[in-house]
């Protein structure tokens, strides 16, 4: 579902972010990649998901190269991806509900099938009751669940989140990879950064680490 082929990532400037990095993700997979700050770890993310192109080498998704992708085809594959960012994201001049219909309002869904979509996901974070609330009067952790909703709401075949347990204390950050694990069990491909290894090991994935833009190590996390 997911290969890279000798990619590498150099930005203007002249630092190298990702060197030769090549590994494959098979659909239903649930992969943490781990590394210290600067380990290359957001820039791999933003790779798969067609963000950032590769300086070198390849970048697949789906069967598609990514390289031979121009903007109307991102946007197509993008229709297949849930992106959960570091940074939240949210817009602040609308509901959680609104927050959550946006994506599907972009994709010209249809209304009712689009409001019963945003509701049912809303729900499966827990915050149904808290859908006419503005982000800004949620606490960290319902703001990154009200992320994690929207990246879902679409139904995408793969999940990928950049430190979705960062600033998040134990509990919540348990509860985070709970509901990614979750969807994990559904079938949905899970990929996710972190440097939380006590949140990534409640749950089971196999571990990809990078250190200094190289790949390191693959293991299981039992």
């Amino acid at each position: 579902m997911i290969r890279l082929v000798e990619a590498s990532k150099r930005y203007p400037g002249g630092h190298e972010a990702l060197t030769a990095v090549s590994l494959d993700i098979s659909a239903g997979e649930f992969v943490a990649v781990t590394g210290q700050t600067g380990a290359g770890k957001s820039t791999l993310l933003k790779l798969i998901a067609g963000l950032e192109r590769a300086t070198s080498g390849d970048v697949l998704v789906n069967g598609q190269n990514l390289k031979s992708l121009g903007p109307a085809g991102l946007a197509v594959l993008r229709r297949s991806l849930g992106i959960v960012f570091q940074d939240h994201k949210l817009l602040f001049d609308r509901s959680a509900f609104d927050n959550v219909m946006l994506p599907l309002e972009i994709a010209d869904f249809p209304v009712k099938e689009a409001q019963r979509r945003a509701r049912a996901a809303l729900d499966k974070v827990g915050l149904l009751a808290r859908e006419k609330a503005n982000p800004i009067s949620l606490s960290g952790g319902e703001q990154q669940r009200l992320c994690i909703a929207r990246a879902i709401v679409s139904r995408p075949a793969i999940l990928i989140a950049d430190e979705p347990t960062g600033n998040l204390d134990a509990d919540y950050a348990s509860a985070i990879m709970g509901l990614f694990r979750s969807f994990n069990q559904v079938g949905v491909t899970v990929v996710l950064s972190t440097h939380d290894l006590p949140a990534l090991a409640t749950v089971q994935a196999r571990r990809i680490e990078l250190k200094d833009g190289r790949v390191l190590a693959g293991e299981a996390l039992a």
